[in-house]
């Protein structure tokens, strides 16, 4: 009988016990407990890390019937002192949220009572970093064996806080008396795994634990969380093909339209794509691409920050975003640099690596990043009196299908209507907005027709294909409209479609940065 898909479970004995579906991943489980270091690892939210750490959870408390089958069975089979049962502290600060006073300290509170029952309550009136020193030792004089200490998702108490400054160094500050317990207790401790979305570079965690070895970016543990082609054909063929069936596709063309959608992300630069699980195990159960992962929420901070740094959002497909390294494993609040953490929260993934300047290519993992999260910027960039965005897709479709190219031009002069106005927006900020505007629009219309947006081997800027005409689109800024279109015609953009039998639109407009709209809008079928 075909297992139930774990939509949203992230406890391995559950998972095991109750008929789930399991994709193995024990190997990396075998690996990070035999090398006896201690690990943070980061990845996006709902990407398995809290499964992760319940797998070793499970591990290291023994229960070796729950891995009956899975490879780490194989691993040990002939490993004598396998299968011992050790303390384990398992934090998970991923249930809560912290913007209500003494939030953290209640958690903490609530995970130390419930060892207390266990190893003992003598020092229940003591402070928090004494109690967890207390239950520490008094484990390890009880069992014999030295303690497991698993935190997950130990950044959400400081994410959660991230626009309030006090409480923010408030929670690090407690994170600072509670963990730095980890470093002066190290010999009574076997092992260590941290857990979170983004490693923030000036908490105590990090300085005081600086033995904590990052595998964020390790080209061993890249798939440790998602889920890969081979583990598709391992483990989920008969999802696939029943999805195929019931949206009347082949096989082959539900793989590509999944790999599209959810596919795409690299954890090191030479790591095999790794699909978003959630999102995956929702649309095979649902049998629908729909953006499952994306529809859960983006951090309010994280588009807070694009709009007071005035990013530019087409740096991205442009192919010429790059960073180093060491510069996407840490994220420093203090700093503006969005980069890493639009890489750490799963917006941005390693595409390849540049040996020449020595760094990353990022650029959105798939499609239900890419429209997703472009849909969820442009009420930033344009929004009319309500606070409502006025774009709308799927208008500019049916003027592109009907090549209603005047209700096009109303459509770009009521999105440029509704860039937010201040009076000291100098001319450089109001062409960035209009470059967004236009950027947004033509990203979100390749979801319904080809789009070809600008690139270095000097295209126009856009390029619309639809079954009956081709639109070659060029765009100035305080310029005319005329030089758009001699430009399209100089430059010979149409010659590559010369044979193709569609109608041939070329399209120049020109933006005003003094009346923050279109001045000039001309086009003419070829």
């Amino acid at each position: 009988m075909e297992k139930k898909l774990p939509l949203g479970i992230q406890n391995f004995e559950k998972i095991r016990t109750e008929g789930y579906l399991y994709i193995d991943k024990t190997e990396y489980v075998y690996k990070l407990a035999h090398a006896g270091i201690p690990y943070f690892m980061s990845r996006p939210r709902r990407f398995g890390k809290s499964l992760l750490v319940s797998t070793l959870m499970a591990y290291w408390e023994g229960k070796k019937e729950l891995f009956t089958g899975l490879e780490i069975e194989k691993l040990e089979a002939n490993n004598k002192d396998a299968w011992q049962q050790y303390p384990v502290f398992y934090f998970d600060f991923n249930k809560d949220t912290y913007s209500r006073e003494n939030a953290l300290e209640e958690v903490l509170n609530e995970h130390l009572t419930s060892w207390e029952q266990i190893y003992g309550d003598e020092k229940r009136e003591a402070s928090l970093p004494e109690r967890f020193r207390f239950l520490i030792e008094n484990a390890v004089a009880k069992t014999g064996k030295n303690v497991v200490v698993l935190v997950d998702e130990y950044d959400k108490p400081l994410l959660d806080v991230i626009t309030d400054t006090s409480k923010e160094e408030h929670n690090k500050d407690v994170f600072k008396g509670f963990f730095s317990t980890l470093k002066s207790y190290d010999k009574y401790i076997k092992f260590v795994f941290f857990t979170g979305v983004t490693k923030f570079s000036k908490v105590s965690i990090f300085s005081d634990l600086n033995q904590l070895t990052d595998i964020s970016i390790n080209k061993e543990f890249a798939a440790i969380c998602g889920i890969t082609d081979k583990e598709i054909d391992l483990y989920l063929s008969s999802y696939v093909s029943k999805m195929s069936l019931s949206l009347g596709l082949t096989e082959a063309a539900c793989r590509e339209k999944l790999k599209k959608m959810y596919d795409g992300y690299h954890f090191h630069n030479d790591s095999p794509d790794i699909y978003n699980p959630y999102s995956l195990l929702c649309s095979l159960n649902n049998n629908e691409f729909e953006p499952y992962w994306f529809s859960t929420g983006t951090p309010t901070f994280l588009l807070e920050k694009i709009q007071n740094e005035d990013f530019d959002v087409k740096l991205i497909t442009e192919g010429k975003l790059y960073a180093e390294r060491y510069a996407l494993l840490e994220y420093k609040a203090d700093e503006i640099n969005l980069i890493p953490l639009l890489y750490q929260t799963g917006y941005l993934t390693i595409k390849k690596y540049d040996a020449e300047i020595n760094a990353l290519l990022l650029d959105y993992p798939n499609d239900e990043v890419r429209y997703s999260f472009l849909k969820s910027l442009a009420p930033m960039f344009m929004y009319n009196s309500e606070g409502i965005s006025p774009l709308e897709i799927r208008s500019f479709i049916n003027d592109i299908q009907n090549n209603d190219l005047e209700g096009m031009k109303r459509r770009f002069e009521s999105l440029f209507e509704s860039l937010p106005y201040t009076n000291n927006k100098d001319a450089k900020l109001v062409e960035r907005d209009f470059q967004n505007v236009i950027y947004i629009v033509f990203i979100l219309l390749g979801q319904f027709v080809k789009v070809e947006p600008h690139s270095a081997n000097g295209r126009a800027d856009c390029i619309v294909e639809t079954n009956k005409s081709i639109f070659i689109f060029e765009f100035k800024v305080n310029k005319t409209a005329q030089e758009a279109l001699k430009q399209i015609e100089d430059n010979r953009y149409l010659i590559p479609y010369s044979a193709d039998s569609r109608d041939k639109w070329i399209i120049g407009a020109n933006f005003s940065t003094e009346t923050r709209n279109i001045s000039e809008w001309e086009y003419k079928c070829v």
